[in-house]
């Protein structure tokens, strides 16, 4: 597992993902989909819209430069988003200017003890559970659910291991000599569909679908908060 200390570090610049919601990707956003065989905004528009209403509360871990933040907010117009990164995000995302619909919290650990308990409708996380091995994944998840409303969303990207080896690894854009590395030395540790579901399931959450099915490179799971 990459370490916090790494993921600090090595996300500091603030990752960056493009225009999520464009009709015509941009050439960051193209190069992305390229490589995880997916479309964001059909990710955007099945995997999260469903979950979330104008009106609804949002937790997103790792926005970095906000990318999947500015695609929520473009529907959350009575809501808010609640975004939670080791990165001081408002560098890239301006509270100001959403006027009290979005809240930015840096943080030290994955205790999110700066989000009150019983208030998120929709958990959610694109390109982060990528870079946590199995038990880390189980841990966020695990501190995640006080957070979450009962009956509330979580949506989460995930690396399938299983997936990456039918999608072609140098497609994937992933080393194919991580197969040979300890998941501590590697920024894609392994993980497939049924270590994802056994994790979320350990950590209190009802798996409502193991994957989506909306990448081929990766999986992207739906959990619910038990009522």
């Amino acid at each position: 597992m990459p370490s916090v200390k790494w993921l600090k570090k090595e996300f500091s610049y603030g990752y960056d993902s493009g225009d999520i919601l464009s009709i015509i990707p941009d050439r960051r956003r193209k190069d992305e989909q390229y490589r995880c065989g997916g479309s964001y905004k059909q990710i955007f528009k099945k995997g999260i819209l469903p979950y979330m209403t104008k009106e609804s509360t949002v937790m997103e871990i790792g926005p970095g430069a906000g990318s999947w933040s500015r695609a929520v907010l473009k529907h959350l117009t009575k809501g808010l988003l609640l975004t939670v990164d080791f990165q001081d995000t408002t560098k890239w995302l301006d509270q100001k200017k959403y006027r009290g619909r979005l809240k930015c919290f840096q943080v030290t650990d994955n205790s999110f003890d700066c989000i009150d308990n019983g208030i998120v409708d929709l958990f959610f996380s694109f390109g982060v559970l990528c870079h946590n091995n199995v038990s880390h994944i189980e841990e966020i998840l695990r501190n995640a659910l006080p957070k979450m409303k009962p009956g509330g969303y979580g949506v989460h990207q995930y690396g399938d291991w299983d997936k990456l080896e039918t999608f072609g690894w140098k497609k994937g854009a992933v080393p194919l000599e991580f197969k040979d590395q300890p998941d501590d030395e590697i920024w894609w540790p392994r993980n497939s569909r049924g270590s994802m579901t056994q994790a979320a399931k350990n950590a209190g959450w009802q798996v409502i679908s193991a994957d989506l099915d909306l990448l081929k490179r990766d999986g992207l799971i739906l959990l619910r908060r038990p009522l």
